[in-house]
């Protein structure tokens, strides 16, 4: 936190403009030895950057003075132009001036540190930065704004209340005080614990939002599941041959259907078979189907579509029949992958589901990280276990009240929780 880190804030490569972040306690003496006086907060100058007499370029120089920046520390900011030799210079200028190149996410890191974000906003911003789509777009603003941290927040101000009826039940057991105390404090658990299990049964949809929920096509040899993937994705993504079990291992592609990401996946044709390696690539597609979507795809030109079909295969979310200008149209869903017979429905109809399987249900946040998942998992046990606790014993219960509350807190920052910091920032661009 001592030292003074800069990066490039800007996408790399060749650009018109390149934008390079300075935050430390060197920024200003740093950011005026290169572009002279400091400008006024906010306000964006045009200053001639040099080092030792030599010029690096005509900028826009920007100055945040702490603690009203993104890190909370003093901060500037170079737009210079965004060609490598113009970065390059400036990169070498403030290496020469004391800085060091910044670790990923540690911009992020310090604003939570310094109190400007909390941890799930801090995640939000990476969100931002890997939002594909509007629903993910929507999902991760929500985040930043705080919606999540103030259900969590919630939590955790009520056990604190509850923790203080158990801590009085303990301290007032002989006024004739300490039985009410207690019941308060049970009931305020069960009421956390009820809310918190609600908050848990979504079926992962905010999880799914977020990394893109999961679509396997399944279905026997040459039923047309690589043609399938190359056109819900208009690109060559799997390799189409007429031989069966060409498909030997999951191939995956990410779309963007009606503002949500769906990641669907080509799996080797299911049927019964002795080859090992082929039978390693049914495994592997019964295995991929287990999470999210499936979708069925049979030849409907077969007397017997299913014949060969193992008996555990998963219950589909859709049977799709192919082959329609063969005669196989069947009851349902037709579409021929020859001539695109079908495929906008097919199309429409997928993206009904996908919307009906993510769509938020109320105005209540999602649970959007495995982070919160266990954390929330932890706090949940330890209130369950808490209402166990008789009258005579309200330290346990005061315990488990003050485990989960901890337990919570993790999830926001609000607790020590240095062990978290390289966890959560680990995989953050440079920049942020």
């Amino acid at each position: 936190m001592n030292s003074t880190i800069f990066a490039l804030a800007s996408a790399p490569g060749r650009a018109g403009v390149a934008v390079v972040r300075l935050s430390g306690p060197d920024a200003g003496s740093m950011a005026g030895a290169l572009g002279g006086p400091l400008p006024p907060p906010r306000q964006a100058v045009l200053r001639r950057l040099t080092r030792e007499g030599a010029e690096i370029d005509h900028a826009l120089l920007l100055w945040f003075a702490a603690p009203h920046s993104f890190t909370g520390e003093d901060v500037a900011e170079f737009h210079v132009h965004g060609g490598r030799a113009v970065r390059e210079a400036l990169f070498s200028a403030l290496l020469a001036l004391g800085a060091r190149p910044a670790e990923p996410g540690e911009f992020s890191r310090r604003a939570v540190e310094n109190g400007k974000l909390d941890l799930t906003q801090a995640e939000a911003i990476a969100d931002l930065v890997d939002a594909e789509t509007p629903a993910q777009l929507r999902q991760a603003l929500r985040q930043h704004d705080g919606v999540l941290a103030d259900l969590y927040e919630g939590w955790r101000a009520a056990l604190i209340v509850a923790l203080g009826r158990a801590e009085a039940a303990i301290d007032f057991s002989d006024d004739g005080v300490g039985d009410a105390e207690f019941s308060a404090a049970r009931g305020a658990a069960q009421k956390i614990s009820e809310e918190i299990q609600e908050h848990m049964d979504d079926a992962g949809r905010g999880e799914s939002l977020r990394e893109g929920l999961r679509l396997t096509i399944l279905g026997p040899p040459n039923a047309g599941k690589s043609s399938l993937i190359n056109a819900l994705a208009r690109r060559d993504v799997a390799i189409v041959s007429d031989t069966p079990g060409t498909t030997r291992d999951v191939v995956e592609a990410r779309l963007n259907l009606g503002g949500y990401l769906l990641q669907v996946a080509d799996t080797a044709g299911v049927r019964q078979t002795r080859d090992a390696i082929e039978a390693e690539g049914v495994r592997r597609a019964l295995s991929h189907a287990a999470g999210g979507m499936t979708l069925l795809l049979l030849d409907g030109s077969l007397a017997d579509p299913r014949a060969g079909l193992p008996a555990d295969l998963p219950q589909p979310d859709l049977v799709v029949w192919n082959k329609s200008d063969l005669g196989g149209a069947r009851e349902g869903i037709s579409i021929s992958l020859k001539t695109g017979e079908g495929l906008f429905m097919l199309q429409q109809l997928l993206q009904q589901k996908v919307q009906q399987r993510l769509e938020n249900r109320g105005d209540a946040p999602l649970l959007t990280r495995p982070r919160h998942r266990h954390a929330l998992n932890q706090a949940l046990a330890h209130l369950l276990h808490g209402q166990n606790a008789t009258a005579d014993q309200p330290e346990l219960l005061a315990e488990d009240l003050r485990l989960a509350m901890r337990a919570i807190g993790r999830i926001t920052g609000r607790v020590d929780v240095e062990e978290l910091l390289d966890f959560v920032f680990r995989d953050f661009c440079i920049g942020k």
